[in-house]
């Protein structure tokens, strides 16, 4: 048989495969219906596990094409079903309140929440988020989620990620525990120095200070230092600051070069960072819920059932609707052997067709859900 022939052939079954896979999904948005008036869940594992038994039996040697094959067919049937479906959800409700104000432009100004002093990598998060916000200092973290839920600063910028040393567990732990908003992200590139007092020598340092996250992205270097006390402390530009104040030639701090210029600190050593591509990654959060003009990525946090496929039925949902996934990232719960909350984000919105629908189709189907915001990235 020439090729073209069979070229027909393909084509008049892909015609008839998709007659029948329409007729399927108007059957599914029946189903949906009938769910709707008796108020029954929208997956059905029991009938879902039975057709993929028969699909196998019936499947010969080409069964796990068609266990692939139905199993799609479900997920894209689900997906259509949690659109048309009523059932209230909580990620509904912060969409739809968070919406209200789409059209509006992120703001250049306000009183925004930071970690650490003048010449902090957060600051410069700060500057560049909002160019001219007024900045307040705090101490930690939990400082800044504080300043914010207490309305003492509409804005707060977090670091959420680095290239290098993976995400801030920290934070992800506070936005679980506390019912705040990201409302726009940004990305610095870290360049880590070695500062001390003017005239110091490697030689005569024993002590260096800076931010856990400072640490283990120069590892490497401080490994192979011998007799030198790394001690971590609140934040990078507070290290070269505490240097200066002291006035100890044998004390160093990792940081910034605008730190050195800033606090009278000179450069020891601009090659102690584990990898020249350092980028950090911050968030600016909100007390209240908004979803600003623009808005293109979604961060999740999830959990699901420890077994097997659970969270490839997760990750199915968003291949159903071809939205790209950009991490994924898994973390374990503490105090559960082998159980494990993700990290995820989507290039989404909210506004586009399915997204909303398989976000509450996730918040049912998952045994823990939390939408973290719908927000762009400058």
């Amino acid at each position: 048989m020439e090729l073209s022939e069979i070229r027909e052939k393909i084509d008049a079954v892909d015609d008839q495969l998709l007659d029948l896979f329409l007729q399927r999904m108007d059957l599914s948005e029946e189903v949906a219906a009938y769910k709707n008036e008796h108020h029954l869940p929208i997956l059905n594992k029991e009938r879902e596990r039975a057709i993929l038994a028969k699909v196998t039996e019936k499947s010969g040697e080409k069964e796990r094409y068609a266990y692939h094959l139905f199993s799609t067919l479900f997920e894209l049937a689900r997906s259509r079903q949690a659109e048309l479906i009523d059932a209230p959800t909580r990620v509904g409700a912060q969409i739809k309140a968070a919406l209200a104000d789409m059209n509006e432009v992120f703001p250049q100004t306000g009183l925004v929440a930071c970690q650490g002093v003048e010449g902090a990598n957060s600051q410069v998060a700060c500057d560049r988020l909002l160019p001219r916000g007024n900045i307040v200092y705090v101490k930690t973290f939990q400082a800044v989620v504080s300043a914010v839920e207490s309305g003492l600063c509409k804005f707060g910028v977090l670091p959420i990620e680095n290239s290098s040393n993976g995400s801030v567990r920290a934070v992800y732990e506070l936005l679980q525990d506390h019912n705040l908003t990201i409302v726009r992200s940004t990305r610095l590139c870290i360049r880590h120095e070695l500062l001390a007092l003017p005239g110091v020598k490697m030689g005569d340092i024993t002590e260096i200070y800076s931010h856990e996250q400072a640490i283990g992205q120069c590892s490497k270097f401080l490994n192979s230092l011998n007799g030198v006390r790394v001690i971590p402390c609140d934040n990078t530009a507070a290290a070269a600051k505490m240097v200066a104040e002291r006035g100890d030639r044998h004390v160093a701090a990792i940081s910034s070069h605008p730190c050195a210029a800033l606090y009278g600190l000179e450069t020891v050593s601009d090659e102690i960072q584990d990898s020249d591509n350092n980028y950090t990654r911050f968030i600016c959060v909100t007390k209240d819920p908004v979803i600003y003009a623009g808005a293109s990525r979604i961060s999740l946090i999830i959990a699901c059932d420890n077994k097997p496929g659970a969270l490839y039925e997760i990750l199915s949902k968003l291949a159903a609707l071809g939205i790209n996934m950009t991490k994924l990232e898994s973390c374990p719960v503490t105090g559960r052997n082998f159980e494990f909350i993700f990290f995820l984000e989507l290039e989404a919105s909210v506004q586009e067709p399915g997204v909303l629908a398989m976000l509450e189709e996730l918040e049912r189907s998952c045994a823990g859900f939390h939408f973290l915001g719908n927000y762009a990235e400058v």
